[in-house]
Parts: structure tokens; sequence; C-alpha cells
């Protein structure tokens, strides 16, 4: 049996190390120079693996993919989800992969937009954790797998699920994470590969779980952050055993951790309320940075050799954005008055989001806030390019993180309308697209598809007048 390696949190020194980030460095030459390339790479997989797609930018290349659907237009078909959940859809090939929780009774229904008094006692009666796979071409459900049924063991807030945690494929399993339940790998028949149970953690006001697994060169990448004792961890996606665990000096979080591949190394980049910490892939602390809002939710992402990192609970005055280098070490933290170091080559004060992660298109960086605003900036120096715009003075409450492809950026509210922007520097509302029903999940794109999930129901939206493309 593998023993369990707690990992100093101390800083990564010495020539020895170095060395040994060099000859890493070399190696991961052959599958990406840069997180550029990283980016370009994935896009070249026939799916999107995970929460925010290849690379967790939220961007796709593919052509003739839609801008324009209602309930009814552009619909190739619509498959209705038994249960709860928000976890983003996923796809390989010719499956899609989506969780839920299906509780014996009704819940209660939550309203939109952001409020206090969310918070709700464990509920006492059975619940049941599946995972559906359902065929791209048809919508059919082709299998569904009950990985636990039982009491939930811990609260959640009365928006989130039991089941809000997004998969990650390598397009031969799917691994899927319940947050308070346990980590569980299925092939693409519906067989088990393994599961791994997780002793369930109280979180901040009972709000429960949301961080998704990332997966690297067969290794899974989890951060549980909560109340009870925090850590990263990576498994073996192969066998599900522990190969090294990080304990954290952190408490609940909510946002998935990023894989950052550079020139000169890969870092596993984590988000939380006391700082921003990086790791290497022996779970040894590289370099962190703080301030963070005292909520932190967005997912980090790269482009332009800069890693992008917020947070911006709507709280709190510290609401920040940082640009940052690679090849940072220790801590990088930003002296008072100062917006730029060696290590941080812009940020923004209060530029951050609460629920909704923002997205580099092009030579910009857009930002979505959670009542509706929009913002552009320079993704390269932070310059703003035009401030705060509302999209729809109707349209208050926003937690799906924007996407983005043929030259437009798409927002989607919790109503259900996807709200089409011009992409570039002059702001300029196209049009709105509504389903006309709750939700809070990122879409998925595939192929030449836009996979949207609502409360009920799971989308998938294509142009009429295309050949279908469910195979290649």
């Amino acid at each position: 049996m593998r023993t369990v390696r707690k990992v100093p949190t101390g800083w990564v020194l010495g020539a020895t190390v170095v060395a040994c980030q060099v000859l890493a460095a070399a190696g991961q030459l052959a599958l990406s120079e840069s997180s550029a390339a990283q980016s370009s790479t994935a896009n070249r997989v026939d799916g999107w693996p995970q929460f925010r797609g290849p690379g967790s930018t939220g961007v796709a290349d593919a052509v003739g993919l839609p801008e324009k659907w209602s309930t009814t237009d552009n619909v190739a078909w619509k498959t209705i989800i038994p249960g709860h959940g928000w976890s983003s859809p996923i796809t390989w090939g010719d499956r899609i992969f989506v969780t839920a929780v299906v509780p014996a009774g009704d819940i209660e229904t939550p309203q939109k937009g952001l409020y206090f008094g969310g918070e709700r006692p464990a509920p006492q009666t059975e619940h049941r954790w599946i995972v559906y796979a359902i065929d791209f071409g048809s919508g059919k459900i082709v299998w569904q797998r009950e990985a636990h049924r039982g009491i939930p063991p811990e609260a959640r807030h009365v928006k989130n699920t039991y089941a809000s945690e997004t998969p990650v494929t390598d397009g031969k399993h799917v691994y899927v994470s319940f947050g308070n339940i346990g980590l569980f790998a299925y092939d693409f028949s519906g067989n088990v590969v393994w599961s791994s149970r997780v002793k369930a953690r109280p979180t901040h006001n009972g709000w429960g779980t949301a961080s998704s697994p990332v997966l690297h060169q067969g290794r899974l990448y989890v951060v549980n952050d909560n109340e009870g004792g925090s850590y990263l961890t990576a498994i073996d996606a192969a066998t599900g055993k522990t190969i090294w665990l990080v304990e954290r000096k952190e408490e609940t979080n909510w946002s998935t951790p990023y894989v950052w591949q550079h020139r000169q190394r890969t870092e596993i980049v984590t988000t939380g309320k006391g700082l921003i910490r990086s790791y290497d892939v022996n779970g040894q602390l590289l370099w962190q940075l703080g301030p963070m809002s005292s909520i932190v939710i967005p997912t980090p992402f790269s482009k332009f050799d800069l890693l992008y990192a917020s947070s911006g609970y709507v709280g709190d005055q510290v609401r920040p954005v940082y640009a940052i280098r690679p090849g940072a070490s220790g801590d990088i933290s930003l002296a008072r008055g100062e917006t730029s170091n060696g290590s941080i080559a812009w940020s923004l004060p209060q530029g951050g989001t609460y629920n909704t992660s923002p997205i580099v298109y092009g030579d910009y960086y857009y930002t979505l806030f959670d009542r509706g605003f929009f913002t552009c900036h320079d993704a390269r120096t932070g310059k703003e390019i035009y401030t705060k715009v509302r999209l729809d003075p109707a349209a208050g409450a926003f937690t799906a993180s924007p996407w983005a492809y043929n030259g437009k950026l798409f927002a989607m509210s919790e109503d259900g309308v996807t709200y089409v922007i011009q992409a570039g520097p002059e702001y300029k509302l196209l049009g709105r697209n509504s389903l006309d029903e709750f939700t809070m999940a990122s879409p998925a794109i595939h192929r030449d598809s836009l996979i949207v999930r609502t409360a009920s129901a799971l989308y998938r939206i294509r142009e009429r007048s295309r050949p279908d493309r469910e195979r290649r």
C-alpha cells in the first residue's frame, strides 16, 4: 500500500531543485512550450473535457457554431436530466457526461440573484448521486450509474447542489467528483474502474462544495478547501491511489485548480481566500500571492504567457485581478500602492468577479460581473478598453462563466437568456437568445454544437442549416 506523503509547504530552493525543474521543463516541451501551445494542443482533441473546456479558457475555434437560438429554434434535441446539479456538461467523441443528485421528494426551489439567507441544514432524506452518459447525436441517455445512495453528510446553500463539481475525461475514462462523497472513475461503457471515498468536511456557512478535478499526464489534481482540514492532492488516474497530499492553511473555497504549463515548468495553481498558491507536480510550494477576497470561486487560466487569477466577493473592498508572469518564487505579493512588480505584469484592485470566471478572447480580457455588467481590458497590459456597461437592466444575476467563438462573446444569465456581444475594443450587444429556464451551469462546446444545461434539461444547440456532424 502506498503511504500518503504530506509534502512540506516551504519554498522550493537550491540548485538541485532548479536542475530538476529544468529537466522536467525539457520533457514538457514535447507536449507544450507555452500556455498558448497547451491550449492549441487541447483544442485538437475531440471534446470539451473539463470545466471551461480545453485549457480552461472557455474559447472554441470551430466554425459554424450557433449564434441564435430559442427553446425551439436551432435545437437539435432537448433531454430531461432527472435530479439536480450545476456541474457543467463535458464531452468526448459521441458522448456527453453530466452529473446530478436525485432526492427522495421535492426540494426547495432557489431564488435567482445574490441574497443573504440561503443557508439550509443538511436534509434527512435519502439522495442518489448519479452520473449520466448522453448520446451526442440523439440526446438519448445511454447509461446512468448510481455512485452513492444515502443521506447527505453535510449541508449546502439553497442555490448550490450536491452535484456542482464538473467531471473531467481523458477520452477513455470519465472522472467524477462529488465533493463530500468521493471520487469515481468510469469507462465509456459505464463500468466502474475505481472509486475512492472521502471524509465529509464542513464548509463555510454550510454552503457545500463545488471545486472540480483537473487532469494532467495521468494524474488527477483535487483541491478540497473546507473548515475542517484543507488539502490539495494528486491521484493516479489509472488506479485512484493517492500519490501525494499537501495540507493547506485555507478555509472553504470553490475555485477549480489550473495546470499551468509554460517554458520553465508545470505548475498546479490554486486560489483561496487566504492566498493564491502554486505548486510543482510533486506538491512543493513554488510561490504565493495575496490578498484575495473572502470568498473565492473563479478559476485561473493562462494566455500570452501570463496567468490570470482573480476573486471578487461582492461584499468585499478587495476584489483583485492579477496577471502573473512565469517563473515566480516565494511571496510575490504587491507592496502597498503597487500594481505590478517583477512577477506580476499588471493587476486591478477591484476588477474581480464573485461567481463567474473571466475570459481572454483575441487581445482582450473580458469580465462578466455577477449583476450583469461587462468590461474589457487589454489582456497584456491591463489597460482599460471600455468601462462597465450593463447588458440589460432586466438581467441582474449571472453565475455561468462567459464563452467565446465566431468573433463573439456569450453571457448567459440565471434566467436562461444568453447575450451575444461583439468581440473587440468597442462594446456592442448583438442579440439575445432565451431558453426561458433557470440556469447556473457553464455550457460545453463540441464540434458544431453548444451544449447547455438548465435546471431540468440538457440542450444541444446547432445551426439547422448545417449538416449534422455527430461523427467524424
